[in-house]
């Protein structure tokens, strides 16, 4: 089987690389892909945003899978326009995607389902945003309701800077601030007329969202991520299946939009229990890259079987033992801003390393060399025998790249 996978960074990156390495897997297309994909996948220019053009390439390639990787696509229907051509594809509608298109809208599915979250108010005027903030008083969460590249959050005590974000959004959610830790759960999720959703939950990750060491700075994309989680409840994840993801996709069935592809539940470990803090409908990054260094499944027949309604014929995932960690490296200005053209030195020398490897997220080619071209440049992922061997390869294989500008976070599962 040929496979597409659609989008430009680490995430697409990382499933490029596990596909190519899937035997059931004949050639893998990327489309527009980027530099590190072209080692493993045909490239083909293409605009991600664009349906018709996307299930075109995927009728013209004969392909037996698409896998739609960032959330804006999904969000514009680009995996309907595929299986309008009847080409099966990895993502969910975007009646479905509306849980990451729209907050508020994912919070009325996760209040009709029971599903455990932050008590929020979905605000438009100064004035709703003003009566939110004092009900629940800092640290004060302010989200924008729409996409925002993981970068519409923000969370302060400064009630100024709450009030300036939410001035800045068409439409925002105004929440409860939730104590705890934080992890996510990916659920790879199918669904048929006969026997309604499947739910395949992946080990759980850990990724850290802001730009310095401590937590400290504004929200990123996400600057590195670790599996598997050794000091979270055991049953962590039957729980998590049972009270957030299932009851969602049931609810979401219910709707007549069923669920199909990857289900996120960004969750916060509280005093009070599990409570959902995001749902995402696509593979997050950068937890994606340790998840699949460490999935033993072959990664095809799972999506496939997500894309077909069969995901109830495949066996779960299995999981290699130790760890993985992924350490990103970011161009200089990053969130804020991002420096592009510095040249990019080093990768090569982890080419052949086989715990340690590099995934492209924000880099081209320019005149020969390869040169940043976005805010989250490179993840540098490693796999050990447990966290802390991980994390050591990873800072390693960090010290061996370099570009003028290039910032990382040193404490990435550190302690873990």
């Amino acid at each position: 089987m040929d496979v597409l996978v659609i989008g430009t960074g680490g995430r697409e990156h990382a499933l490029v690389r596990a596909l190519a390495a899937d035997a059931g897997v004949e050639t893998v297309h990327a489309a527009p892909g980027n530099p590190g994909m072209a080692a493993q996948a045909t490239l083909h220019e293409i605009e991600p945003m664009d349906g018709a053009a996307v299930a075109a390439l995927a009728a013209g390639l004969g392909v037996g899978l698409v896998v739609v990787g960032p959330e804006a696509p999904l969000v514009a229907g680009v995996a309907d326009a595929v299986r309008s051509r009847g080409v099966p594809c990895f993502g969910p509608s975007a009646e479905a995607a509306r849980l990451e298109g729209s907050k508020a809208f994912a919070k009325d599915v996760m209040t009709a389902a029971g599903v455990p979250t932050a008590e929020a108010r979905v605000c438009t005027t100064a004035e709703e945003v003003a009566a939110a903030l004092d009900a629940f008083g800092p640290p004060y969460v302010v989200k924008d309701d729409g996409l925002a590249a993981g970068k519409g959050v923000v969370v302060t005590d400064d009630r100024r800077l709450a009030t300036d974000h939410a001035a800045a959004c068409d439409r925002v959610v105004v929440e409860e601030y939730l104590d705890g830790p934080e992890v996510s759960v990916f659920a790879l999720c199918g669904w048929n007329e006969a026997n309604g959703p499947t739910v395949y939950p992946l080990q759980p990750a850990q990724d850290f969202k802001r730009i310095h060491d401590g937590d400290v700075g504004p929200n990123t994309g996400g600057m590195g991520a670790y599996t598997p989680l050794t000091w979270a409840p055991p049953d962590l994840v039957d729980e998590v299946t049972r009270t957030v993801l299932r009851p969602t996709v049931d609810e979401m069935a219910r709707r007549g939009t069923p669920f199909s592809g990857l289900l996120y539940a960004g969750l916060a470990l509280t005093s009070r229990g599990v409570r959902v803090v995001e749902f995402n409908v696509r593979f997050g990054d950068p937890e994606t890259q340790p998840l699949l260094a460490l999935l033993d499944s072959p990664l095809s027949p799972l999506l496939l079987g997500a894309a077909t309604g069969r995901l109830a014929d495949v066996p779960p995932p299995r999981w290699k033992p130790g760890a993985a960690v992924t350490v990103v490296l970011a161009s200089k200005g990053y969130p804020e801003t991002s420096s592009k053209g510095d040249v990019v030195v080093g990768t090569e020398t982890l080419a052949h390393d086989p715990a340690v490897h590099v995934i492209h997220a924000g880099t081209a080619l320019a005149d020969g060399h390869l040169v940043t071209a976005g805010g989250r440049v490179l993840a540098v992922t490693a796999v050990g025998s447990d966290v802390a061997d991980a994390r050591e390869k990873a800072y390693e294989g960090v010290a061996t790249i370099s570009f003028p500008g290039a910032q990382w976070r040193r404490d990435i599962a550190a302690g873990r």
